[in-house]
């Protein structure tokens, strides 16, 4: 059996002030021998540091059952957990609330932290939330920048790891914009089946919501 992240709902509200957009996802994942657990992840757009909380609940009903409580933060060139007490989300597959020391102590805790890493790789929100929580940086045309253009073209460069978007117009290298990538996916979720592309990568589309193409490199 292979192993299985189904992405559930996302919850979206605007903050106190409208300030910003506190973004909650679920989802469900299921091991190769059919382990069972349940997860959320959520961030707040305009808060300041970035931080992004997440609670995995495993063994409902069970003595060792329990929900572990955590926060991700950057970290060097990529990003790091901490457990934490506060509590952040009820999942499904949950107990009792575990605090930062009881989760440290609980014997299942590797198998949480595993489940973590497969649903940071594998469930699309969570592509959407690691760029807004590392600040990735990407060059749009100006058509796009202005949001005149829609974004037929995601590429991920080789060479320095910029993200390019592109519109109906050409790329002109004297008028390009720089803009956070998270940005445009809030403007544009249709965007976030293209946020894993690994570097030298591309994908293009005719139409929003239309079928991606990926490719080595760009189109010619």
């Amino acid at each position: 059996m292979k192993i299985q992240v189904v992405e559930g709902r996302l919850v979206e509200a605007p903050t106190a002030g409208a300030m910003g957009m506190d973004r909650r996802a679920f989802g469900e994942f299921i091991g190769p021998r059919g382990e069972l657990a349940s997860y959320a992840f959520g961030w707040t757009t305009g808060s300041d540091p970035h931080v992004v909380r997440l609670s995995v609940g495993i063994g409902v009903g069970n003595p060792g059952g329990g929900t572990f409580h955590a926060v991700a933060f950057v970290n060097e060139d990529g990003h790091a957990y901490s457990l934490v007490d506060e509590p952040f989300e009820d999942v499904p597959e949950g107990g009792l609330d575990l605090t930062a020391e009881q989760a440290r102590a609980h014997e299942d805790l590797p198998f949480v932290w595993w489940v973590v890493d497969r649903v940071m790789q594998r469930d699309r929100r969570a592509w959407w939330m690691r760029h807004w929580l590392r600040g990735t940086n990407s060059i749009q045309t100006l058509e796009v920048f202005e949001r005149r253009d829609p974004i037929l073209l995601v590429g991920h460069d080789a060479d320095d790891g910029l993200w390019q978007l592109i519109g109906r117009t050409p790329a002109d290298p004297a008028t390009g914009k720089i803009g956070h990538l998270h940005h445009a996916v809030d403007e544009d979720p249709t965007l976030v089946d293209v946020l894993d592309l690994e570097p030298g990568h591309s994908a293009t589309r005719t139409q929003v919501g239309g079928p991606w193409t990926r490719q080595v490199g760009y189109p010619i």
